[in-house]
Parts: C-alpha cells; structure tokens; sequence
C-alpha cells in the first residue's frame, strides 16, 4: 500500500461525511439555497488567495526545477486562471467583484488557512503537500461523485461548479500532488509518516468544517 493509500484510508471516514453533508448533496441535486452557496463562493475566494500562498512557499521548498515550476505554474493557474473563472461565476451569480474583494474571512476559513500556511512556512515540502492535497484530492473526487447524478452538470446554478471539479485538468493537480507526496514519503520513519498523517487528517477536517460552515452562513461565535 502506497503512503497516499493509507491515508485515503485513515481519512475515508471523515471523506464521506463530507461527501454525504446536506450543502454537497444539495449542489449535486439543485436543491442548495443559493444564499448559502454564495456565501460559500465569497469564503472560498478568500480561501483561494491563501491556497496561491501556499503554491508559492512550494516552489521555494522544492528540490528541482521541475517542480519549482510545476509548484510555479500551479501559482499562476490559481491567481490568474481559476480565480478569474470564480469572480465571472460569482457575478452569474449576483456577487459583484467588489463583494469578493471586500470579503472577510470567516473564522473556520481563517483557522484553515493560518494553520495550513502555518504549516507551510515552518516545516517541510511534505508537510506542505499533505496540508493541501484533501482539498484538491476531495474536491476530486466530490466532483466525480457529484457529476453522476443526472443533470447535475447541467444545472443553471451549480452545474458549472460540478463541471470544473470533476474534470481530467483538476484531477491531474491531485494526481501529481499524490505522486510527488508518495515520493517524498519514501525512506522516512513511522514517526515521521505518522506526522504527515496527523496533518493530512486534519485538513481533511478542516474540509468538513468548511461546509458546514458554509451551509449555516456562519462568521463567528456570537455575531448577531
């Protein structure tokens, strides 16, 4: 079993409440209320531009050229591809790009973020690695499961979300971080494993919290 098996494995249970959350299983059968996904669509801009962060401190981890400008390109991707993509979404949506820029951070989008840039800055590529791959690895794969429920993809409100998640171009971000993870695990200590493990579990968390978050619109504890 590859290292990235085991951790499938180790967060598969935390996965599927994801998975079976009532804001996902909304998005793939229409049903969502579209003020909890635009809520959703402002906080993951704001998460966006950190995850960008994070691409950034891992071209200056990298081992190589090769993936110094894979990690490079990924950076340039987010800031100046997919979130672009986002800020026409939203504006389909009735959220103008100003309402996305003036965004502020929820406190869960706020603790993810910090602990994954936390992470990233501190310790080492793989450290890196295993704290973003459960969003672009579930993302994934929520993509693929959402889209096999007729007319998903073609739903007027969140048949594009469906689309650009579940395609090959966004698997293969997944792909190649699992590839690269598996590689940099390769010769170290259970201990070591083990630490990986911890962190990917918990952004796997973070992940869960994230729509649940998102599904009750919720800022911060005590905000009227």
């Amino acid at each position: 079993m590859s290292f990235s098996q085991r951790l499938h494995e180790k967060a598969k249970p935390i996965w599927e409440k994801s998975h079976n959350h009532p804001f996902v299983q909304g998005i793939g059968n229409g049903t969502l209320d579209l003020e909890k996904f635009k809520f959703f669509m402002r906080q993951d801009y704001v998460y966006l531009i950190d995850f960008a962060r994070l691409f950034a401190l891992g071209s200056l981890k990298a081992p190589d050229l090769q993936t110094m400008s894979t990690f490079a390109k990924l950076l340039d991707a987010t800031l100046n591809e997919e979130m672009a993509l986002h800020r026409a979404y939203a504006e389909r949506l009735g959220i103008t790009k100003e309402e996305l820029e003036e965004t502020q951070p929820a406190s869960t989008t706020l603790a993810y973020s910090s602990y994954m840039l936390n992470l990233a800055q501190r310790g080492s590529l793989a450290e890196l690695i295993a704290a973003v791959l459960p969003c672009s690895w579930s993302y994934y794969e929520i993509g693929k499961e959402l889209s096999q429920i007729p007319g998903a993809m073609e739903h007027e409100l969140y048949g594009e979300w469906v689309t650009m998640y579940q395609s090959e171009e966004f698997g293969e971000l997944a792909t190649w971080l699992i590839e690269l993870l598996d590689a940099l695990a390769e010769g170290k200590t259970e201990e070591e494993l083990k630490q990986l493990e911890d962190i990917f579990l918990n952004t796997s968390r973070f992940e869960y919290m994230f729509w649940d978050m998102s599904y009750h619109q919720a800022m911060w504890p005590f905000d009227e």
